[in-house]
C-alpha cells in the first residue's frame, strides 16, 4: 500500500532534478508532436514507462523504507504466507505459479518458502516483471532462498507461450495502468490530458473522443444517479485487455488480484468529487502528477466491477470477492501470529498484522479477487466475506 505522511513532499536531490527535468521535457516533446495536447493515459504512460525515464524503467528504489511506497509484502511475511495458504488449495494436485510484477521479490520468496513448509511446491515460479531495476532486486532475494527453492524461479520478458496451470498472483499491478481521466460538463465528459504553457506542463480539458463518450455513457447509465457538473472521475480502459491477456494465460487454476479499489457504484460515488488518483514520493502522498516526473509514483483506484466483467467476457469465474482483512482472517493470519516463538515476536507479528487489517490501514481500502477457469479448489480467503453482489 503507498501510505501517506503528509501532503508536503521532501525536495529533490540534484540528481532526481536533473532526471524530472529530462522526463519533462521529453513529455513536452510528445505534446508538440500531438499538436498541443496529450491525453492524460499517454501522458501517466510515459511517466511511469517512458524507457530509460519513466518511474518504473529508470533505476531507483521504489518500495520500502528508503522508497516511495510500501506494499504489504515488504510490510510483512504474513501476508505472502496467507497467500501461500490460498495457493496451496489450488496446486494440491501440481501447477506452477506466474507473479505479474514481482516488487522486491520478497512475496516470491516467502509463498516458496511457505509451500516448500506446507509440502506442495510449484513446478516452477514465473515472474513477468517490466522494471529492470526491480527483476534485479528480485534476483538478488531469490538468490537468497535455499538452492531448492531458488531454481524453481524463472524470469519472463512476456506471457509464457504455454498456458498456466496453477496460479497467476498480480499484487498492486492494475492500479498502475494508465487510464483516461475526465472532467463532467453539462453532464457529458469532457478529456483531461496535458499541454504546454511556456515550456511548463498544465492539465487541459478537451474533448472526449467516442472511446470515451461512449464508455461513460454506458458506465453513468449504471449509477444510481446523475453526477454533478465539475465532477472528475478515472476509467481505464486498459484493464478490459489487461485481463483478457492474463486469462489467456490461465489454462486452468486461479488468478488471484489485490489492489487498493471499489465497486463501481462506490468508485463514481457523488461524494468522491476529485477522482482517485494519486502520486507518492517518498511515503508522501499527493495529488499533482505533473511534478516529480519520473522520480514519484502515480497509480488510480481499481474499478473493480470493470475487473469481474472483463473477466466474465474472456471466459474466467468471478470465485471471490472480498476486503484484504477477510482473506487474510480466512487464510490463517491469527494462527500464524499465535504461533510466534517467543513474546517479543508475537508482539511483532501483532503489529504486523493489525496494519494489515485494520480498516485505517490496509484490510479495508485493499480488495482481493479471485478469477478461476475449471477450478473447484476451496476458497479458505474467501470463506468469511462475499462481496460479489456488490460489483
Amino acid at each position: 500500500m503507498r501510505t501517506a505522511d503528509s501532503i508536503m513532499t521532501p525536495p529533490l536531490s540534484a540528481d532526481e532534478a536533473a532526471h524530472s527535468e529530462a522526463l519533462a521535457a521529453h513529455i513536452a516533446a510528445q505534446v508538440r508532436a500531438g499538436g498541443g495536447w496529450l491525453s492524460f493515459e499517454r501522458f501517466m504512460a510515459l511517466a511511469l514507462y517512458a524507457p530509460g525515464l519513466g518511474y518504473y524503467s529508470a533505476g531507483s528504489i521504489k518500495i520500502g523504507a528508503g522508497g516511495d511506497f510500501v506494499t504489504a509484502p515488504q510490510l510483512s511475511d504474513l501476508f505472502s504466507r496467507c497467500v501461500a495458504a490460498q495457493c496451496a488449495e489450488v496446486l494440491a494436485d501440481g501447477g506452477e505459479i506466474l507473479e505479474f510484477g514481482a516488487g522486491t521479490g520478497r512475496m516470491a520468496a516467502a509463498v516458496l518458502t511457505e509451500l516448500a513448509a506446507r509440502g506442495c511446491l510449484p513446478q516452477r515460479y514465473a515472474i513477468l516483471e517490466v522494471s529492470a531495476d526491480l527483476a534485479q532486486r528480485q534476483r538478488r532475494c531469490i538468490d537468497a532462498l535455499p538452492a531448492t527453492l531458488a531454481e524453481r524461479v524463472v524470469w519472463l520478458e512476456r506471457l509464457p507461450e504455454r498456458p498456466v496451470q496453477g496460479v497467476i498472483l498480480a499484487n498492486e499491478v492494475l492500479d498502475a495502468l494508465p487510464c483516461r481521466r475526465f472532467v463532467l460538463e453539462a453532464g457529458a465528459p469532457r478529456e483531461l490530458g496535458v499541454a504546454l504553457e511556456g515550456t511548463r506542463l498544465v492539465e487541459r480539458a478537451a474533448p472526449a473522443d467516442a472511446a470515451l463518450t461512449e464508455e461513460w455513457a454506458r458506465l453513468s447509465a449504471e449509477l444510481p444517479a446523475p453526477l454533478a457538473d465539475g465532477y472528475v472521475s478515472e476509467i481505464c480502459l486498459q484493464a478490459g485487455p489487461w485481463v483478457a491477456s492474463a486469462a489467456d494465460a490461465l489454462q486452468r487454476g486461479m488468478m488471484l488480484l489485490f489492489d487498493y479499489g471499489l465497486p463501481r457504484a462506490h468508485y463514481y460515488h457523488p461524494q468522491r468529487v476529485a477522482g482517485t488518483l494519486r502520486c507518492h514520493y517518498k511515503h508522501r502522498v499527493h495529488d499533482d502528477p505533473y511534478v516529480n516526473l519520473g522520480v514519484q509514483d502515480m497509480t488510480a483506484w481499481v474499478d473493480f466491477t470493470r475487473i469481474a466483467e472483463s473477466a466474465v467476457a474472456a471466459g474466467l469465474d468471478v470465485a471471490g470477492f472480498a476486503t484484504q482483512a477477510a482473506f487474510l482472517l480466512g487464510t490463517g493470519i491469527e494462527r500464524l501470529v499465535a504461533e510466534a516463538g517467543d513474546a517479543l515476536e508475537h508482539a511483532r507479528r501483532a503489529g504486523e498484522a493489525r496494519r494489515l487489517l485494520l480498516p485505517g490501514e490496509m484490510g479495508e481500502a485493499f480488495k482481493v479477487m479471485a478469477l478461476t477457469r475449471q477450478c473447484d479448489a476451496p476458497l479458505p480467503g474467501f470463506a468469511l466475506q462475499d462481496l460479489r453482489a456488490s460489483l
